[in-house]
């Protein structure tokens, strides 16, 4: 039996990578599925539909609230309401504080912070109402320890643990909670292009490149995978779970143990 099956989740940033990875899992438990991204969300909704899911996107930016109240409303008109959000939107610019450029601040704590707050304001009262709900954060390793010329980057996800924190305080009576999953190098698009930079930059082939990155943090020397991470939001998802409230779940091949 599968074990999402009448719920539906919402997931930002779900064209790819983490998001989609996550979508996957809980789409394998039965649970409708709202994308979000930019991009061509049609290999992403192919992907879900394959899985005998109904699957629904809204494009909304980020952003912007107005946007994000949009997709929340048409996830309740086409899909019924929200049952599991997660929080995965998320960019990235890598600068020193000095030379960080004033746009990408706000962007990155726009999308990266801001948004989970807007789409959890907008969710919890229907999750209240049912008395049953699931807020998973997409914070990061970074949420948790922080790393040079990542100052936005890093205050945005220690944000992200502060929120979830708050909102699983404030919900610990109902039935509804919130954590958040701390992840460290998985290789999507983005941590790609900074193997590439550092290849660029060192003079090292991709596959050095790649050993180079993962050696400075994570002891394992292996990627995280989004599947690991969508079967952990699975969990999280069970009645197993429904005493996990405000924790942050660091999946890091032993990055934070250091």
């Amino acid at each position: 039996m599968q074990a999402l099956q009448g719920k539906t989740a919402l997931i930002t940033g779900s064209t790819s990578g983490i998001g989609l990875g996550m979508a996957i899992e809980l789409a394998r438990q039965g649970a409708t599925i709202v994308l979000n991204g930019f991009g061509d969300a049609a290999p992403a909704r192919e992907a879900i539909a394959a899985l005998g899911v109904a699957v629904h996107y809204h494009g909304a930016d980020m952003s912007k609230p107005a946007e994000i109240a949009d997709m929340l409303a048409f996830a309740r008109q086409e899909a019924g309401g929200v049952d599991i959000l997660v929080n995965n939107a998320g960019i990235q610019h890598v600068a020193n504080v000095e030379e960080f450029p004033v746009e990408k601040w706000d962007a990155i704590i726009a999308i990266n912070l801001s948004s989970a707050f807007h789409t959890t304001r907008l969710a919890v009262p229907l999750m209240r109402e049912r008395n049953w709900g699931r807020i998973i954060n997409l914070a990061s390793v970074h949420g948790l320890v922080g790393s040079a010329q990542k100052s936005a980057y890093v205050a945005a996800k220690h944000g992200v643990i502060g929120l979830t924190k708050a909102v699983a305080l404030e919900l610990a009576k109902t039935g509804v909670t919130c954590n958040a999953i701390c992840p460290g190098w998985v290789k999507t698009l983005l941590v790609e292009k900074q193997i590439e930079a550092r290849a660029e930059a060192k003079g090292l082939s991709l596959a050095d490149a790649q050993r180079d990155l993962l050696s400075e943090k994570q002891p394992s020397q292996e990627f995280v995978t989004p599947e690991q991470l969508g079967q952990l939001a699975v969990f999280l998802c069970s009645p197993a779970a429904s005493q996990i409230r405000g924790a942050a779940w660091n999946v890091d091949g032993g990055w934070v143990a250091q």
